[in-house]
């Protein structure tokens, strides 16, 4: 379907790709996966068409359509929403338009007539007739409804504009998909909906994502890049992830016989097969891994934070009594009489529709902003450690990345650069990259400087607002393996389903109109029925 030959990209002295030879056929999904920086996007432009490599070809099979998910918001802001979605399909879209434009000849002749005829039996092999409507169905399941289909993309909000051009890439059933952080901006409830669609996508699709859910969901391979090589294996993201830590472990294990590694192994895929087999998303195109070889599972390069949160102390039972607590952000009510009491060995997954709404109530609840109405009192046993949304503040200076650490700590002994070298050990900076400016680190190195400033702290209660947020699958998954093993009480909010399911065994919704709160897995609570009916009251205007 889709054919890499010899491709190699190099940006000045820096090889991104070299000599990468790949298939990818109908009927699969394939992840590319790699660290922050391996190409990840760039791989994606240079199947597109959008970036030329060094060398080497990218074939699409004759006949074949190629649909990109587009990442400018602005492209298309002075067209209608409906015919956003159809220019998708740029061969229907076009003759589209020459239809019309006969049409609308206002001396219309027998010539014109003939030529209209031709077109339009064209249009109708191409499915014309019925474009605008599946157009329409793809824009209502994802949450744009019918009373904004002829509204300006210019007049829609960033979040409606993803669905948009998501609609976009998927009109027309194109033969290969290629989509870039598919699930940036959207909700829970959309991305199930999109993960159901691509699951049962009978054509190639291509994809970017750091959500682990939505990789293990759609997925039949991950393609992983690393050290400028790409390679490809049967199966999804978790199977990849947990079957290149088996091997890693087993490479570690020079004594152990070459039969009882192949047994273990054996053992692993029997294990997997049997809980993708019963996942709702598996399909019989899907169950590749029972057809895997042992040969393929590696081991995997790649460097994974120590992420480990320790506790001072233990706290008591009361963790934090909320009462009443309400907040209005420019006018409008993110959140009304929120009543919360937390216990010891809580893990709340804090959720709102109302994306200011999360971080208002961390602000108010770590001392830095105040309430409308309503108190809170934490208890007294309690230390805690926040992760913020936005970090920006705490990296205005020019320090190196030990004197910034440094400023976090609380004894003589911690102020020792042998221990604030080993937090920043444990997030990957060792050696001269201890040394950097804190004022010139990207995104991700500053969340995992945090990271370092909470660990730290020892605290029994974390704090933490989209952590997922600029870290790349290692970090994620190391992150969300920390807070499994954490001990003590944790209240976060994330848009990773996989965060979501694993960490915690409480659901906190913050509403205009109160608060529901349920003790259940995640996945329990987006799929009860009755909470579904109470959630859509509790928003309504």
């Amino acid at each position: 379907m889709l054919t890499v030959s010899n491709l190699s990209v190099q940006f000045g002295k820096r090889i991104l790709f070299d000599d990468v030879n790949t298939v990818f056929t109908q009927g699969n999904c394939y992840g590319i996966i790699g660290a922050n920086g391996a190409g990840k996007s760039t791989f994606l432009k240079i199947l597109s068409g959008d970036i030329d490599p060094t060398s080497g070809t990218v074939s699409l099979e004759k006949g074949k359509r190629m649909s990109v998910l587009s990442q400018d918001h602005f492209a298309f802001d002075e067209y209608p929403v409906l015919e956003t979605v159809m220019m998708g399909n740029i061969p229907l879209y076009e003759l589209k338009k020459k239809l019309d434009e006969v049409y609308a000849k206002p001396d219309f002749s027998d010539e014109d007539g003939i030529l209209a005829g031709e077109l339009g039996g064209e249009f109708e092999e191409m499915g014309g007739w019925t474009a605008e409507s599946e157009a329409a169905n793809l824009l209502s399941s994802l949450g744009i409804s019918e009373d904004m289909h002829y509204t300006l993309m210019s007049d829609l909000d960033g979040k409606s504009k993803v669905r948009v051009l998501i609609a976009q890439a998927l009109f027309g059933s194109p033969d290969v998909l290629i989509m870039d952080e598919p699930t940036n901006d959207l909700d829970f409830e959309t991305i199930g909906w999109l993960e159901n669609f691509l699951a049962n996508y009978d054509n190639t699709v291509i994809v970017v994502s750091h959500d682990r859910h939505f990789l293990d969901a759609v997925c039949t391979h991950i393609s992983d890049i690393d050290f400028g090589k790409m390679n490809q294996y049967s199966g999804n993201y978790t199977f990849w992830y947990e079957s290149s830590q088996l091997a890693a472990r087993q490479r570690a294990q020079q004594n152990k016989k070459a039969e009882e590694k192949k047994k273990e192994l054996e053992e692993f895929i029997r294990r997997f097969s049997a809980n993708v087999a019963k996942s709702k998303q598996a399909t019989s195109r899907k169950k590749m891994i029972e057809k895997l070889n042992i040969a393929d599972i590696k081991p995997s390069s790649r460097r994974y934070p120590a992420i480990i949160f320790e506790q001072e102390r233990e706290a008591g039972d009361q963790i934090l009594h909320v009462e009443n607590l309400s907040k209005s952000i420019d006018g409008e009510v993110v959140f009304d009489k929120i009543d919360l009491n937390l216990t010891k060995g809580d893990k709340v997954v804090l959720l709102s529709r109302a994306s200011r709404a999360a971080t208002a109530f961390y602000e108010i609840i770590t001392g830095s902003d105040k309430p409308d109405s309503g108190d809170y009192k934490w208890g007294v046993t309690t230390s805690q450690a926040y992760l913020p949304l936005e970090n920006s503040e705490f990296f205005k200076n020019d320090l190196s990345l030990v004197d910034w650490l440094r400023q976090y700590a609380k004894t003589e002994e911690e102020r020792e650069e042998v221990h604030i070298r080993g937090f920043l050990g444990k997030m990957i900076f060792s050696g001269d990259e201890a040394l950097k400016k804190s004022n010139v680190l990207s995104g991700g190195e500053k969340v995992r400087c945090m990271l370092s400033r909470m660990m730290m702290k020892r605290a029994n209660v974390l704090l933490v607002d989209e952590p997922t947020n600029h870290l790349d699958l290692e970090s994620i998954q190391a992150f969300n393996n920390a807070l499994k093993n954490f001990k003590g009480t944790v209240i976060f909010s994330t848009h990773d389903h996989e965060f979501a399911q694993t960490v915690a065994n409480r659901i906190v919704e913050i509403t205009p109109k109160g608060v529901i709160d349920r003790y259940m897995s995640f996945d329990e609570y987006l799929e009860n029925d009755t909470i579904k009916e109470l959630r859509k009251k509790m928003y309504e205007v």
